[in-house]
C-alpha cells in the first residue's frame, strides 16, 4: 500500500503528529520554506505520560500557540499512524481550540 504524500504551503502548512509508546508529538510546518512554526510534545506538558487526555491537551495548546502565529488552517499529516486514540485526540483537542483542517 502506497503512502499519500501529504504538502503543506504558507497558506495551509501541515499539521504532523507522531507517538512513540510513552509521548505524543505535534509540529506544524510550512514545507515550502522547509521551516517548523509551532512545535510541542507531550513531555513539554509535564502532566504525565501520553495519554488520550493529554493528547487533548497537546492538540489544545499547538492550536492556541498556531493562533497567535495567524495560522488558522492547516492539512492534517497522521503519517502511518491510524485516525484513532492519541492521533485522534490531538486532532479534536485542536479543532475545538478553532484550527480547521
Amino acid at each position: 500500500m502506497a503512502k499519500k504524500v501529504i504538502i503543506g504551503s504558507a497558506d495551509r502548512p501541515r499539521l504532523v503528529v507522531s507517538r512513540s509508546l510513552n509521548n505524543v508529538y505535534a509540529q506544524i510546518i510550512d514545507d515550502t520554506n522547509g521551516t517548523t512554526l509551532v512545535g510541542m510534545s507531550s513531555l513539554a506538558l509535564k502532566k504525565g505520560r501520553g495519554n488520550v487526555k493529554l493528547a487533548e491537551v497537546l492538540g489544545s495548546a499547538v492550536a492556541e500557540l498556531a493562533i497567535k502565529k495567524g495560522i488558522k488552517k492547516v492539512v492534517f499529516d497522521r503519517g502511518e499512524h491510524v485516525y484513532h486514540g492519541r492521533i485522534k485526540a490531538v486532532a479534536e483537542g485542536a479543532r475545538n481550540k478553532g484550527l480547521e483542517f
